[in-house]
């Protein structure tokens, strides 16, 4: 019987160096297209990896792939790739390390040695060189040359004193952020963040600066300080910014609920020669990890949370919630899994899109970008209403005091 790497040769995938490659068994030939380029030092295994055509792995350093869906395209420079999905001319330098949970949508781009971990990049979205960018949302700009970005030497950091990691970062949103038609955001290089944050649209953070406070304003120049310093006794168990975090974690959990509704109704139209059936199932399974992973953190979060026997004040009140109703945030999120999301402003978006597709064909981004304003802002209704609908249930679930003006 041939082996893995012969079949692939005979398929039409290119392996310049095939003593080099190592191919699993558990690896369908049918998933890797003719015409991939598999380069020297190339590893393949996971059933579900998915290879489309046009796309290069290795071309700059040994390459490890593990269960990833892999779009038209792609070029995966050099690093580690795990259980994620990257969606047609994603770009990827070598130095990577990228884990489970991880969503590039088209036309993203990473420089190099960069770890991802649980993070969303909408399309055009572009990252630096030396960054460890775990557990965020970013989204913003309109094409390859006004896109979000976030510059060298960036920190997102995500783990907390208490030991959780109930701070995922919400740059930009889904419900704007899909129409492909918002300002971009800019996050200065040398710099960092402290989640869970929540940034607007035309954000411009300087360099140097690390943000730890929201910014719900669009259009907003930050630059930290720096010259504050804070020496204070810490106390383990203190959970200060309790509403903040409950809230983001819940606004960050709508989104990608928001985000799972898209690509059931919306992308799934775009199924065809271009978008294969498989590389769409990749991408919403990659989804509800990332939903998971949020719902595990934030109930890890309310699980630890002090009760106080005798509680006096909203903070007590809001802790002694958060503990008693720990558990109920997988049913909460269950439930809203459930909802089909069908609604009027749904089937006029679904409408215009149709429409929009026979002028473009299954070319998402022209598609998208080419909707009218009353279409588009159709289609953000719709989902801001997915988002403040499940921000309703969750923050009403674990916290009821919280709801109260």
């Amino acid at each position: 019987m041939a082996s893995m790497v012969e079949r692939l040769i005979r398929r039409g995938v290119i392996i310049p160096c095939p003593a080099s490659v190592q191919i699993g068994e558990e690896i369908d030939p049918e998933r890797i297209a003719p015409g991939v380029i598999l380069h020297a030092g190339t590893r393949l295994s996971g059933a579900n990896t998915l290879i489309s055509e046009g796309s290069s792995i290795g071309a700059e350093a040994p390459v490890t792939i593990v269960d990833c869906w892999i779009g038209r395209r792609v070029d995966l420079r050099g690093g580690y790739f795990a259980k994620s999905v990257f969606l047609d001319d994603v770009g990827f330098n070598s130095g990577a390390h990228v884990r489970e949970g991880t969503i590039m949508e088209e036309q993203s781009f990473a420089g190099h040695t960069v770890a991802l971990k649980q993070t969303i990049l909408f399309p055009f979205v572009t990252l630096g060189s030396l960054i460890n960018f775990c557990d965020c949302f970013m989204a913003g700009g309109t094409s390859r040359k006004n896109h979000s970005e976030v510059g060298s030497a960036y920190i997102h950091f995500n783990f907390t004193p208490n030991q959780d990691k109930a701070t995922p970062s919400l740059i930009g949103d889904v419900p704007a952020g899909v129409m492909l038609r918002e300002r971009p955001i800019f996050l200065g290089g040398q710099g960092g963040m402290v989640g869970p944050c929540v940034l607007s649209y035309g954000t411009v953070v300087a360099a140097g600066s690390i943000v730890r406070k929201d910014e719900t304003r669009p259009n907003r120049l930050i630059q930290d300080g720096g010259a504050r310093s804070v020496n204070v006794e810490f106390t383990p168990g203190l959970h200060l910014s309790l509403k903040r975090i409950v809230l983001n974690n819940a606004r960050y959990i709508a989104n990608l609920l928001a985000l799972r509704q898209w690509y059931r109704h919306i992308r799934a139209l775009f199924v065809g020669e271009r978008f294969s059936e498989a590389l769409h199932g990749g991408l919403c399974a990659t989804l509800d990890i990332a939903i998971g992973e949020r719902v595990k953190r934030l109930g890890e979060y309310t699980r630890n949370m002090p009760r106080e026997n005798e509680p006096s004040g909203p903070q007590a009140m809001r802790q002694n919630e958060l503990a008693e109703n720990a558990g109920a945030l997988p049913g909460i999120v269950d439930s809203l899994m459930q909802e089909e999301g069908a609604c009027k402003a749904l089937e006029s978006l679904l409408q215009s899109i149709r429409q929009a597709m026979d002028r473009h064909g299954d070319r998402y981004i022209d598609t998208i970008r080419g909707l009218d304003l009353e279409s588009a802002e159709t289609g953000k209704a719709w989902l801001q209403g997915l988002v403040d609908s499940g921000m309703r249930q969750i923050v009403g679930g674990l916290c009821p005091s919280l709801m109260e003006p």
